[in-house]
């Protein structure tokens, strides 16, 4: 028995269904092609692995220099309410 679907004229959704009698199952892989695939699994996750240890290492030490900054920024902020780091005009 064929199940196919009909077409309408002039839509674009005319498609026609899969047979499914025709169906055919996956093979089993091979061992070699199973240690194959294992091996590029392992090699694309120590490559990602690498970039996150990357990523992760630039953000900390983007994140220590902003900190650095901004408490560099908030000390000289607290000096200058104190008044230690005001210029008073030279009077001659």
């Amino acid at each position: 028995m064929q199940s196919v679907a009909p077409e309408r004229s002039g839509s674009r959704w005319a498609t026609k269904m899969k047979e499914f009698d025709k169906f055919e199952p996956r093979r089993p892989l091979s061992k070699e092609q199973k240690d194959a695939r294992k091996e590029l699994r392992a090699a694309d996750a120590r490559v990602a692995m690498a970039e996150h240890e990357k990523t992760t290492e630039a953000f900390a030490k983007n994140r220590e220099r902003l900190k650095a900054e901004r408490l560099a920024r908030e000390a000289g902020e607290a000096t200058d309410e104190a008044g230690l780091n005001k210029t008073e005009p030279a009077t001659e």
